[in-house]
């Protein structure tokens, strides 16, 4: 590999696979065997279960309560080839939400989605990052409510069973080569089953790798903020703490240094 490449220079600032380098006509091998570990751990990552009590356990020393629910989709084979059974709760879950309190402002809910990996690994962690921002607030939050073979969309029967004013959604997202546990945030304002994509906020890349706990929170707030005070949420909702988010972390976009 030729460092005097000027390419080299970048790959300190990105996990794209840049600069290989080549052997011949080829990529070297140690290229393509980091090629090949990614994508079988983002194979992995689809079909690894959640540990919904490992993560209950991890949540409880930090004084958080958690509830186990499962969506209508029996088996991960079911949950990839009927995303429609995703986004809804089975019987039994539904009927432990209906006979529960109601009324909360923000109904709390992590979904093992396409990575496990991501919510058993960043859930815990992002949700101490949030509390710190939530803890001037004076909304009423639910328990975290985990669901087994979850996609976004079951959100959207949690908030509404619960009769809450909003719903935040934890969700491991479709894995990448080069990032297999990235977590995503939806907030959907008066969640109710049926609603479109369109009326969602997403931040994506949770990671310690990608988007920061503490920037993460803070982007979340600022759009909890927003959705509380105009009573709407997605494209209606616009997130304009990209500059304020940088300057919290300290960064600057190398393109332009």
């Amino acid at each position: 590999m030729d460092e005097t490449n000027p390419w080299q220079a970048l790959r300190a600032h990105t996990a794209a696979r840049i600069a290989l380098g080549r052997r011949g006509v080829s990529v070297p091998t140690s290229a393509q065997l980091a090629f090949q570990l990614a994508h079988a751990q983002a194979r992995d990552a689809v079909h690894l279960a959640l540990d919904g009590e490992a993560l209950a356990r991890d949540l409880a020393a930090q004084g958080q309560d958690c509830v186990q629910l499962h969506s209508a989709a029996t088996t991960r084979a079911d949950y990839l080839q009927r995303p429609d059974l995703g986004r809804r709760l089975d019987d039994a879950s539904r009927a432990r939400l209906v006979g529960g309190s109601k009324g909360v402002d923000l109904a709390l809910v992590a979904a093992d989605g396409l990575s496990a990996l991501a919510v058993q690994r960043h859930a815990a962690p992002f949700l101490a990052a949030l509390r710190e921002r939530l803890a001037r607030e004076a909304w009423t939050l639910s328990p975290l409510h985990i669901v087994a073979q979850g996609r976004v969309a079951v959100g959207d029967e949690v908030g509404e069973l619960l009769q809450a004013r909003a719903v935040l959604v934890l969700i491991g997202e479709r894995p990448g080569l080069s990032s297999p546990d990235s977590l995503g945030l939806y907030l959907t304002w008066a969640p109710k089953v049926g609603l479109l994509d369109e009326r969602r906020n997403c931040i994506s890349n949770v990671r310690p790798e990608g988007l920061a706990y503490a920037q993460a929170a803070y982007r979340l707030h600022y759009l909890l903020s927003q959705a509380f005070s105009r009573q709407l949420s997605g494209v209606a909702l616009k997130d304009e703490t990209v500059e304020e988010g940088a300057a919290l972390a300290g960064t600057r976009n190398f393109l332009l240094a």
